[in-house]
């Protein structure tokens, strides 16, 4: 089904994954001065349970986002552990939807509930699994940001959904945008127990006020693989808010837009609920990646958690 001079062509028209797929592998260079190695595939690991998709058969993604009427190549990646109840309602949001230039990638730390079996069921679509113990979340997308060959990055939980149309309106405002080399694009998010909406969050990213607070939806925001270039990984002695240090690394720098549009259903109970921590370790992200205050951070880390705990008695 190739064609004999390795432009994209379809492989399988039901999925968004699979509609625009090379044999072609592409090159990975490492130059001296990255900050991180970049791969196709990971190094082999004692401790791994498998692997598969649309890599190891020989096909791959690449993108065109350099050309004039060019489209930019998206890459979502999914940590998961253990999710079996919502991981194939996850895997679903992602390969139906309506863009075509769509690079799925499953980072599982090796689960041992049947979420290996719901994946494997999916791997015609999803361009690389991997299953193998990891250090948490933020080793787990490092893992992803290691593999991914798209221009813009975006990190979905396994207990999470896209709503019909995310990607393409994500896509519509970064070709809205091409001329401000945009780094990062944040949207609004559902927050759901079941098929019940609680509230919806995601404010436009700004620096005097998300230094004070991180009160941007991450699962709900795409990054430009520059940002990851320039300030490297995922700092993983973060377990909650590491998605928060990274942001805090360019200050006031990021060129950010705000997609004003739904684009998420975000499950609540995963580990952004242990709020404790999470207050702690922003109140250690703001004074040590964002210089700000100790005395005021720690005054605002308790007024959010005032403010948490009146929310959660009025909402849940």
């Amino acid at each position: 089904m190739s064609k004999p001079d390795n432009r994209p062509f379809c492989l399988n028209a039901d999925y968004s994954t699979t509609r625009r797929v090379t044999d072609t592998m592409p090159t990975v260079e490492n130059p001296l001065e990255a900050k991180f190695p970049k791969m196709l595939f990971l190094p082999a690991h004692p401790g791994r349970k498998g692997e598969g998709g649309l890599r190891p058969q020989g096909h791959f993604k690449t993108s065109d986002w350099g050309q004039a009427d060019g489209l930019p190549l998206i890459t979502v990646i999914t940590a998961v552990f253990n999710a079996a109840p919502t991981i194939e309602k996850c895997i679903r949001s992602v390969i139906t939807q309506s863009y075509d230039n769509l690079e799925y990638l499953i980072i599982d730390g090796g689960s041992t509930d049947g979420t290996l079996e719901i994946i494997r069921q999916y791997e015609e679509a999803i361009d690389y699994w991997v299953s193998e113990p990891d250090e948490g979340i933020y080793d787990a997308w490092n893992k992803g940001v290691r593999l991914a060959t798209g221009d813009w990055l975006a990190f979905l939980g396994a207990d999470d959904s896209y709503l019909p149309g995310a990607i393409d309106a994500y896509a519509a405002a970064i070709v809205d945008c091409r001329d401000r080399l945009l780094e990062y694009i944040s949207s609004r998010v559902n927050l759901t127990t079941g098929t019940i909406v609680k509230r919806t969050v995601g404010l436009p990213w700004i620096w005097k006020s998300f230094r004070k607070h991180p009160n941007v939806a991450h699962t709900g925001s795409l990054h430009n693989r520059t940002l990851f270039q320039r300030y490297g990984l995922y700092d993983t002695s973060y377990k909650i808010c590491g998605d928060y240090e990274f942001l805090l690394r360019p200050r006031s720098g990021l060129r950010a837009a705000y997609l004003d549009a739904i684009t998420v259903n975000m499950g609540l109970g995963g580990a952004s609920d242990n709020n404790l921590l999470a207050f702690r370790e922003t109140v250690r992200a703001k004074v040590t990646t964002g210089g700000r205050s100790a005395l005021l951070s720690h005054m605002e880390g308790i007024l959010a958690m005032v403010k948490w705990k009146l929310r959660k008695w009025l909402w849940y």
